[in-house]
């Protein structure tokens, strides 16, 4: 944790300036009423009728309207070795974290954000976006999940693993980046149990966000 600037018992919702459905973020709220924003986030926040609790980041695309409104809930961190998201994600100590708002409208920023998630493995951290929840598969993990239901795996470096309930099982397969992936699994018969060694990102429907949160932090 770098110059902690928020820290929840609970969850915390975080959004950024990206796509995202009002629908989705309140929802999120639900499950953790703790907002905070990143950098042009704020504006998202505002126009959604919230206040969030902070706003992190270098500011070069929070307005000038938003900065005064916000006033001192606003925290600038002037460094550009790392994108907003990690500012924030530096910053905030929470039992878990949904982002919102990281993915869509400029693909370099969706990667970006995809590669935060694989560099804290060890943190329950949700990214939704537009279908999807995504998050950093930790070493095991159950997920209660109906059958049929999608279920993608993509490495972010070399990965391998095994597989309970899926329909193609993963056991004996070697996973990277550039070689096989597992996008577009299914669900057999739930629950799933996954035991994974390597940065594996997992993806599953949107709607399944609390099940993923259950499994990430019983």
């Amino acid at each position: 944790m770098t110059g902690e600037i928020v820290h929840c018992e609970g969850g915390v919702v975080l959004i950024g300036g990206g796509a995202l459905a009002a629908a989705d973020v309140h929802e999120a709220l639900t499950i953790a009423p703790c907002l905070v924003a990143a950098d042009g986030g704020g504006d998202r926040a505002l126009a959604l009728g919230l206040q969030p609790r902070a706003v992190i980041g270098d500011l070069d695309s929070l307005s000038d309207a938003a900065r005064a409104t916000l006033g001192a809930r606003v925290h600038h961190v002037a460094e550009q070795d790392s994108t907003d998201f990690a500012k924030c994600l530096d910053r905030v100590a929470a039992r878990f974290v949904i982002g919102l708002g990281f993915t869509g409208l400029r693909l370099d920023h969706t990667l970006a954000a995809l590669n935060e998630l694989a560099a804290r493995p060890g943190r329950a951290i949700v990214l939704i976006a537009e279908d999807e929840a995504i998050f950093l598969c930790p070493p095991e993990i159950t997920l209660d999940l109906p059958a049929g239901e999608r279920l993608s795996l993509f490495p972010m470096g070399a990965a391998a693993g095994r597989s309970e309930g899926l329909r193609w099982p993963i056991e004996g397969l070697d996973f990277t980046p550039a070689g096989r992936v597992g996008t577009s699994n299914e669900v057999a018969a739930g629950p799933v149990r996954l035991a994974i060694s390597g940065p594996m990102l997992v993806l599953v429907p949107k709607r399944h966000l609390r099940a993923v949160l259950c499994a990430l932090v019983p």
